[in-house]
């Protein structure tokens, strides 16, 4: 039986990345976002739901759909995440706070609360969160994403935890700077060249090159397959060593 995958901001990106490494798998691929031309862009044989993870009664929704077309869902892949904003602390609005926890932690917590009854059901499945190298150390100027994605881990160390007694794990993966639009947006927000902001984050990793979307997807394959099977707990970052967190120029 092939492997039922829901992967949270799915459509494009990382998430994409992601979902289109477990279709390649001959897995089946419920894909949920708030971009509904990117959903619109997606294969054919993948279900789509447009869906704002941080809404509850859109993610229970969300679930039940997969329960009465699936029966149970083996892979939950909590992908969606928000910037923020980058500001001094200060200079942070409690609504911009609020409004980045709600994706990154809220929606995380809300997926993994309606995929734990079909997993503890059939007594098997993996979670698989995305947090971020940000979730490792501190950043300066982004204290909502950071606050956020060190509470995903938490979160992650709790289910493992809860569930792990009926079978079912979860890991989360910390990505560290991802080469795509995220990052030309960074660069523009800077007012720095694309180029200067690249060699700046590639120049703080032991590698010294930036990631790509693929190297998280390969990384969430594999704690979904039968290969992670008694890979529980774990903070796997994907970002090359970071062995300087802040590398501004």
């Amino acid at each position: 039986m092939s492997a039922r995958v829901l992967v949270t901001a799915g459509a494009s990106g990382v998430g994409r990345a992601i979902a289109e490494g477990f279709a390649a798998t001959g897995a089946r691929v419920w894909v949920a976002d708030v971009d509904t031309a990117a959903l619109a862009r997606c294969p054919t044989d993948w279900e789509c739901s447009p869906v704002d993870v941080s809404d509850e009664a859109a993610v229970e929704g969300m679930f039940a759909g997969i329960r009465a077309r699936w029966g149970g869902l083996d892979v939950l892949c909590a992908n969606a995440g928000i910037a923020g904003p980058t500001a001094p602390v200060e200079d942070v609005a409690l609504e911009a706070w609020h409004a980045c926890l709600a994706v990154n932690l809220d929606g995380a917590f809300l997926c993994a609360k309606y995929a734990a009854p079909l997993m503890k059901a059939q007594q098997s499945g993996a979670m698989i969160l995305t947090s971020s190298t940000a979730g490792q150390y501190g950043y300066p100027n982004r204290a909502p994403y950071a606050a956020a994605k060190w509470a995903v881990i938490g979160l992650m160390k709790t289910l493992a935890m809860e569930l792990g007694g009926h079978g079912v794990r979860a890991n989360a993966i910390c990505p560290g700077a991802v080469e795509g639009p995220r990052m030309e947006r960074e660069a523009r927000a800077k007012g720095m060249s694309r180029d200067a902001v690249y060699d700046g984050y590639a120049t703080g990793t032991a590698m010294g090159r930036f990631i790509e979307a693929r190297d998280v997807a390969e990384m969430a394959v594999f704690l979904g397959s039968g290969a992670a099977r008694l890979i529980s707990g774990q903070v796997i970052a994907v970002d090359g060593f970071t062995v300087n967190p802040d590398p501004r120029p």
